[in-house]
């Protein structure tokens, strides 16, 4: 059994929730939810939740020091993770922010027969793909995740245990698992609401302006952050 200390495992999974309800990811999260809807949300959720599996990774083979000790490999990441955090604010705003276009949901529902259900579903499927990856990467290019996961899991690894490496593997799986399942609570929340609030064109160019505005400010804390 990994985790021989329930107490210290219950310490752990209130210090996880947490650091995952506080604002950030899950701001970033319900507006996407609101603007795309529960099953694109759900898949940007689970893009979000995996992404820490790199970073813990990363953690247990010590990878993660090098963004600790290397400025570069560290500055690397972080223009990387900005770039693509501005480049998401811009499609989004291409997209959905106009006076017109980009309307995908619309456009699946268009129409009457089997081929336009099969191309509306098709079409859908891609957009869940796609918010999954994108979750993952705005994860994956964040260096400061990978230092996070560094200082925090070793913090709850007994002294004296037998394979430090494997009970830290197991707490971040534990960490995703909790991020998963809070993530996806604020998706199914904020979708509903989503759902009423997307009827309107003007509300929902408003919630693409939001989500925007939410990629740009989580670049501009990327980029101002230091190792």
């Amino acid at each position: 059994m990994v985790f021989g200390d329930t107490q210290a495992l219950a310490v752990f999974a209130a210090a996880s929730t947490a650091l995952i309800l506080m604002p950030g990811d899950n701001l970033f999260l319900m507006a996407q939810s609101m603007l795309h809807g529960r099953g694109k949300g759900l898949a940007l959720a689970l893009g979000l939740a995996l992404g820490n599996t790199a970073h813990t990774v990363a953690a247990v083979l010590g990878a993660a020091v090098i963004f600790q000790t290397s400025a570069v490999a560290f500055t690397v990441f972080k223009v990387l993770g900005v770039g693509y955090l501005l480049f998401l604010a811009w499609r989004t705003v291409r997209e959905f922010g106009g006076t017109g276009g980009g309307n995908g949901d619309a456009a699946g529902q268009a129409g009457g027969g089997g081929g336009v259900d099969d191309g509306g579903r098709a079409a859908h499927a891609a957009g869940r793909r796609s918010l999954f990856f994108r979750g993952l990467l705005m994860n994956v290019l964040n260096p400061k995740v990978s230092l996070f996961f560094l200082a925090f899991l070793p913090q709850f690894v007994p002294q004296g245990a037998a394979a430090p490496g494997v009970y830290m593997a197991s707490l971040g799986g534990v960490f995703v698992l909790l991020t998963a399942l809070i993530f996806s609570a604020i998706v199914l929340l904020s979708a509903r609401i989503g759902a009423l609030l997307r009827r309107n064109p003007a509300v929902k160019r408003c919630l693409a302006w939001l989500t925007a505005s939410v990629f740009v400010a989580l670049g501009l804390r990327l980029a101002v952050a230091e190792s």
